[in-house]
């Protein structure tokens, strides 16, 4: 990691804060579609996708510049294992304290979700594993994964909250799982029994595809753009002192 970037904690901070909130986005708008379009799952799905991506696409824009707004830990991870190869990204230690601050935001967008709705917090029951679910787990994350990276690699980077918010708006749809690919927010997901929710025996196996999917990622971006380790320190967005106001 270069010696510009933000002070660890206010990354950490800004990882929690993000991932909170794109799970209370997440869950809460799932809750509202339950509520105003009750019996109509597709309409449903097309009043959370989309504001899943309007909420992703700010809160990347809000917080980028000060972690680079992962608000994922595969891409955290993903950022590490490119980096090790010419000493950036994130370092051991720091991607430790990144994925548990966004699994600690996630859990807590659920909880806020569920209070802002009047809901109560409790886990949820809806069973999603299925061979076709998982293979879409692993489509989603590696197409994310690449498109993240190679935004980076290509000095593309202010275009990744428009892309990524895109592309998870169009994956709802084009994948059977609607596209956690997250494993910070497919734990967070399982704290509220609604429409957004996910079952604990289904966290397992949508994690497991998910950490596949990004292997699979990685090693198209190696293939497609061997130089993208040299600017892992950019993902998702560019991060430095200055530009958080350190």
């Amino acid at each position: 990691m270069t010696s510009n970037q933000p002070q660890l904690w206010r990354r950490a901070v800004a990882e929690l804060l993000g991932t909170c909130l794109l799970v209370a986005i997440v869950v809460g708008s799932g809750i509202a579609a339950q509520q105003l379009s009750p019996g109509d799952v597709g309409l449903q799905l097309l009043q959370n996708s989309t504001a899943t991506v309007l909420g992703l696409t700010v809160l990347i824009l809000m917080l980028g510049p000060v972690s680079g707004a992962h608000f994922n830990p595969v891409v955290s991870l993903t950022d590490w294992l490119l980096g090790r190869r010419s000493g950036t990204g994130l370092t051991l230690a720091e991607l430790g304290i990144y994925v548990a601050a966004q699994t600690v935001g996630a859990a807590s967008g659920s909880v806020v979700a569920n209070a802002m709705f009047e809901v109560g917090t409790s886990v949820s029951t809806k069973e999603r594993v299925t061979p076709g679910h998982l293979l879409a787990e692993v489509v989603a994350t590696a197409g994310l994964i690449l498109l993240i990276f190679a935004l980076a690699a290509t000095s593309r980077g202010v275009l990744a909250a428009p892309a990524v918010g895109a592309y998870i708006g169009a994956a709802y749809w084009f994948t059977s799982s609607t596209a956690f690919a997250n494993p910070a927010v497919t734990v967070g997901r399982m704290f509220s029994d609604t429409f957004s929710g996910i079952a604990p025996g289904s966290v397992p196996g949508f994690v497991g595809a998910q950490l596949i999917g990004a292997a699979v990622g990685l090693g198209l971006l190696l293939l497609l753009f061997p130089y993208a380790a040299r600017t892992a320190d950019d993902v998702v967005l560019p991060h430095s002192s200055d530009a958080a106001g350190r």
